[in-house]
């Protein structure tokens, strides 16, 4: 059985103009200089992911030009909604543009299990698994306790570090870890949200945090503040004996 290799893009914040800034960064072109880094280094991956905050107005647009930059590529992308998006205008979005891109819950990809959380709250920043998202998660994970699962959701169940983002991480983030600890098979949990880069682990399963494909926060402050440091995706091989290998590539300089 092979290797699975997958892109995953997060933290887009695209709009329908294609002038739109995130604090003086324009987001469509740092999402195409990253596209050009994946497309440099990545001979041969089966997928991306998208974990969130893909559009900043919530526009069907915004949705539509995530797709169409990713149909050169011709893989299939999979993606979940974050506290900037709204699903209806993805799901419009997405289905107008030139590639599909599925946001079902669960995936199987060759002898892996994807399975997609819901982590946000309408009308709040940070997030949470609601008492509905758990036990849909439940099942998702008792359907397919053969094989070995990577999560995803937007918000980080784990301390970044920075006092003002751990303020808006994933609420209540116990029922996860409860979650996981009756579902072994689960190898990987991997979100987006914080703009900068997360690898630890709890009770034998890979916590990963990736940077945006526009700004980055400061790892580490006590109020709202940007890092220096390129955008950049995250790599993740799913390994036929079901472990896990990854890393994350930042572009060598701005844009």
């Amino acid at each position: 059985m092979p290797i699975i290799r997958l892109i995953q893009l997060t933290d887009t914040h695209l709009e329908a103009d294609p002038a739109a800034e995130l604090k003086g960064v324009n987001v469509r072109r740092t999402l195409a200089a990253v596209l050009d880094l994946v497309r440099a280094q990545q001979t041969d991956f089966g997928a991306f992911l998208l974990t969130g905050d893909l559009s900043h107005d919530e526009t069907p647009a915004s949705y539509r030009c995530l797709s169409d930059l990713l149909a050169p590529y011709g893989k299939p992308a999979y993606a979940l909604a974050g506290n900037h998006d709204d699903p209806a205008a993805m799901a419009e979005g997405f289905s107008e543009g030139v590639m599909r891109v599925a946001t079902g819950r669960t995936h199987v990809m060759g002898g892996w299990h994807l399975v997609l959380a819901d982590s946000r709250v309408p009308g709040e920043v940070g997030g949470r698994l609601s008492d509905d998202e758990l036990k849909a998660l439940e099942g998702a994970l008792g359907q397919r306790r053969d094989l070995p699962t990577l999560l995803a959701l937007h918000h980080h169940p784990v301390p970044t570090g920075s006092v003002w983002m751990d303020a808006i991480a994933l609420g209540t983030p116990e029922g996860l870890f409860d979650l996981l600890g009756r579902h072994p098979q689960v190898r990987g949990v991997v979100w987006g949200h914080v703009h900068q880069e997360q690898d630890t682990a709890r009770g034998g399963v890979r916590l990963l945090g990736t940077p945006a494909t526009c700004i980055q926060f400061d790892p580490v402050s006590e109020a709202f503040a940007l890092d220096d440091r390129p955008p950049g995706y995250r790599w993740i091989d799913l390994m036929p004996g079901g472990t896990l290998a990854t890393g994350v590539r930042r572009l060598p300089a701005w844009p």
